[in-house]
């Protein structure tokens, strides 16, 4: 069970706008995905912003950090952490991020779950994979490779053989998706949601992960709010979602993938 309490983004001096995005799933066969991405970096306008996991389609080690198209990524992050925080939440594609990413990239490391206070409000923020108790499978996978022992024999395995790891997994995760309905995807199970928003004293869930955009009103007294994919290669689906003290805001990507703030 998660300790809350012990974990909260701080917000800026004066912040009046908070951006949040979740499962760009970046890599070279995105490229212009990658585009729309290092647009928003540069051009957004917010205070804030906030990355909750799967930034990257796959991260097998801070030492492949070289290869392309991570060098312009890392790059388009420094320079907009230089301007305000950037905050990156590890997903399930990408939790082998680790301190040499944060130190190269500026970013600030977020601990899953964390809680955010702006605006008057109290949010708990999560990339949303531990709540997705119904994937059974998926969640004795995730307790394994959380494991520091793990982790630590993966990193110490040649690069190539990694990679060729991360590769298998992946196509054993869309065969798995070949031909299933997207209802049928596991969603945060609403009881440990419930209970991590009464532990965080929080009354708004924001969450990615599941690949499900849309806000929803829980009859338990508190809001869900998810995070949109992003694929503008194969689809046109990109949106960011503001924060201000108006309220809340989901933002679509216009087609050419150009951010205007």
């Amino acid at each position: 069970m998660p300790e809350f309490g012990l974990d909260a983004l701080a917000v800026p001096a004066g912040a009046r706008r908070i951006e949040f995005v979740s499962d760009l799933h970046l890599s070279a066969e995105l490229p212009r995905t990658q585009a729309a991405f290092l647009s928003w970096l540069a051009n957004s306008q917010a205070d804030l912003l906030v990355i909750l996991g799967d930034l990257f389609e796959a991260w097998i080690g801070d030492d492949a950090a070289d290869d392309a198209p991570l060098p312009a990524i890392l790059s388009a992050l420094q320079h907009a952490s230089a301007r305000r925080p950037v905050a990156v939440m590890r997903g399930n594609r990408d939790f082998l991020l680790g301190e040499a990413f944060f130190q190269r990239s500026g970013c600030t490391p977020l601990a899953d779950p964390c809680v955010l206070e702006a605006f008057g409000q109290r949010v708990l923020l999560s990339h949303g994979d531990a709540l997705c108790l119904a994937d059974t499978a998926y969640q004795r996978f995730r307790a394994e490779v959380r494991q520091s022992a793990w982790q630590a024999a993966f990193l110490a395995r040649p690069r190539a053989e990694r990679q060729a790891i991360a590769s298998g997994l992946r196509a054993a995760s869309l065969a798995s998706q070949a031909g299933r309905a997207v209802e049928t995807y596991a969603d945060p199970d609403p009881a440990l949601a419930t209970d991590w928003l009464r532990q965080a004293r929080a009354t708004v869930l924001v969450h990615g992960h599941t690949h499900r955009p849309g806000d929803e009103q829980r009859t338990e007294g508190w809001t869900r709010r998810v995070l949109s994919d992003w694929d503008l290669d194969q689809a046109q689906r990109a949106e960011v979602l503001a924060w201000t003290a108006q309220g809340w805001q989901r933002l679509a990507l216009p087609t050419d993938g150009r951010w205007a703030g």
